[in-house]
């Protein structure tokens, strides 16, 4: 795991864009075209990254599941039987937490989302995710314990095997369809619903999407989000990953 994401890291933007700078650098003596095409490119993307308006326009490019109005609620329980939350990682040892792991702040909007689903229709929750690099607690773990404390809702199944969506979907199954539970509604971000409910249905799971946290709408940034923000470097490479997650799981699942 450690080998694959250093090296999935160098591959995908930022990384690639700074090795490009970094190439632009070495040739700029012995390959000066060169060098200035690798300048332009990496610098330009990286520029292009830092844009929320292009945050904002690829989400929409992905964000292709509606969400689902707050008066439907109460009716999920006869369109499903279970609610799913998907992990998304955990921040290690918060000293404001005493020094004990806490799920990222995705996480905690899917969290927070489920939790107002499951009150109103009464669906029972699975939590999916495994191990963050081989240390526990799981994913799961962390967010059924999160989901009590802070919403007072019970985590009935935990599913705390998974790395990848696929696995969330692939060993959910193995937890929920023996128990004749074949319809479930799937909490994830807006962005990673598409390949979610792809994975979902795969497993043999009939999909009822509930996706959160929308990048692909306006937010009111000054300047018509022209002006270059740091966040929104961290988006877009969200955004790239996920677009090229959807076309590898067509590939290679």
């Amino acid at each position: 795991m450690p080998i694959r994401f250093f090296i999935k890291q160098w591959l995908m933007p930022p990384g690639v864009l700074l090795l490009l700078l970094l190439a632009a650098w070495w040739w700029r003596r012995r390959r000066p075209r060169l060098a200035a095409a690798c300048f332009a490119l990496g610098l330009g993307g990286l520029w292009l990254m830092s844009l929320p308006l292009v945050v904002e326009q690829a989400a929409r490019q992905l964000e292709t599941e509606p969400a689902l109005a707050p008066q439907s609620w109460a009716s999920l329980a006869s369109r499903a039987d279970a609610i799913v939350v998907l992990g998304a990682g955990r921040d290690r040892g918060d000293p404001a937490w005493g020094g004990s792991d806490q799920p990222s702040y995705l996480a905690l909007e899917r969290m927070r989302y489920a939790a107002q689903l499951a009150k109103a229709s009464g669906l029972p929750v699975l939590t999916s995710g495994g191990l963050h690099y081989g240390t526990p607690p799981s994913e799961a773990q962390l967010m059924a314990e999160r989901l009590q404390a802070d919403f007072a809702v019970s985590v009935t199944w935990k599913e705390e095997a998974s790395h990848t969506t696929w696995e969330n979907a692939a060993l959910s199954a193995q937890v929920l369809q023996p128990l004749g539970i074949r319809r479930v509604v799937v909490v994830t971000q807006a962005w990673h619903m598409q390949r979610s409910r792809w994975s979902f249905e795969r497993a043999g799971f009939e999909v009822v999407p509930a996706p959160v946290g929308f990048l692909g709408r306006d937010h009111a940034r000054p300047f018509a989000g022209l002006l270059p923000e740091s966040r929104a470097i961290w988006q877009s490479g969200q955004l790239l990953n996920e677009a090229v997650g959807l076309v590898g799981y067509r590939v290679f699942y």
